[in-house]
């Protein structure tokens, strides 16, 4: 089968945009596809400052991805940390890997335009971690000899480097890597927040995936609407139509956005978003909190996750070092 993989920050709790426009579609990537998906812990370094919260954000995330149905069994799920050859990886790769093309980076250029908007030196907090992360990206993918990589529309530049990298080094060492594609979910990459923008924690318009009923019930009701009163037609493609067809079929999804044109006034309309989102969201919840109050469970399933992952990894970094004139690995 060929192979997909995706890695995820761990840097806060996981909303509803999370698993429809990026976690939904990677597990059934799983059906076609040998699917790795791994906790970008040493990414996060750069978000994350305390050990603390790296700590809670990785078993929050794992857990998360447990609930949400990841099955060990069909998909290869481990800790990025927990795999050192990548990370020589990332040093062979910043050997072949142009300064031009890290200058185009998205976070590094956003970086530099808001540094000069503010009439500060350009490169003012910009680490190397920053600078440098979509090199150790490259190599999350490349390691892994991976066909397809799930991605979002604001973040294909990250396959497209790792590609531009790894035809790089074919180019000088061979053919090596194979070139990975962006598979990307046209219809749900952008999932509406409660203010019809995309749903984004830099917007602070997000719904937490986990949260209890009542702050369930408070972001539905902080959906931004119209002042139209009951009984007045509404737009059967508002905010609250979108984020309902998310989690009702097709038919009762077509019901609602009736209900919406014949007047049904925005109390009611929220009223019966909360119903569908707490009835499709109660299951995933419970799978939630059992895991993060079973953190040796999780700490189990990413453990057995790595030493698959290794078992790819060792053999291509072999095949790299050999490439490049180096000594292959001792078999440990």
């Amino acid at each position: 089968m060929e192979r997909a993989i995706t890695g995820v920050k761990p840097t806060g709790r996981l909303h509803i945009g999370n698993y429809f426009g990026a976690i939904l579609p990677t597990l059934q990537l799983s059906e076609d596809y040998e699917t790795l998906i791994f906790i970008a812990d040493y990414h996060a370094l750069n978000y994350i400052k305390t050990a603390e919260e790296l700590k809670d954000y990785s078993l929050r995330l794992a857990s998360g991805y447990l609930a949400c149905g990841l099955d060990p069994q069909k998909i290869i799920f481990f800790r990025q940390s927990d795999i050192p050859e990548v990370f020589e990886l990332n040093w062979i790769l910043s050997n072949v890997t142009p300064k031009g093309l890290m200058n185009r980076a998205h976070a590094y250029k956003a970086m530099v335009e808001q540094n000069e908007q503010n009439s500060l030196e350009k490169d003012q907090n910009v680490n190397m971690g920053l600078y440098n992360y979509p090199i150790l990206m490259s190599a999350d993918i490349l390691l892994y000899n991976t066909k397809y990589v799930p991605v979002g529309l604001d973040q294909k530049q990250h396959c497209e480097i790792a590609r531009d990298i790894a035809q790089i080094f074919n180019n000088r060492y061979g053919k090596t890597f194979a070139l990975p594609e962006p598979k990307i979910e046209e219809d749900v990459a952008v999932i509406t927040g409660l203010d019809g923008r995309k749903m984004s924690k830099s917007y602070n318009n997000t719904i937490e995936l986990f949260c209890d009923e009542k702050d369930l019930r408070k972001s539905v009701n902080k959906i931004i609407t119209d002042s139209k009163l009951p009984g007045e037609p509404k737009d059967p493609d508002c905010t609250l139509a979108k984020i309902y067809g998310l989690f009702a079929s097709k038919e009762e999804t077509i019901a609602y956005k009736d209900k919406l044109k014949d007047g049904l006034g925005w109390g009611d309309a929220k009223k019966e978003l909360f119903e569908v989102m707490n009835s499709f969201l109660t299951p995933m919840r419970d799978k939630y909190n059992y895991y993060m109050q079973n953190p040796l469970e999780v700490e189990k399933i990413l453990q057995e996750g790595a030493k698959k992952a290794r078992i790819i990894a060792k053999k291509m970094l072999n095949k790299i070092r050999k490439k490049i004139g180096v000594n292959e690995l001792f078999n440990n």
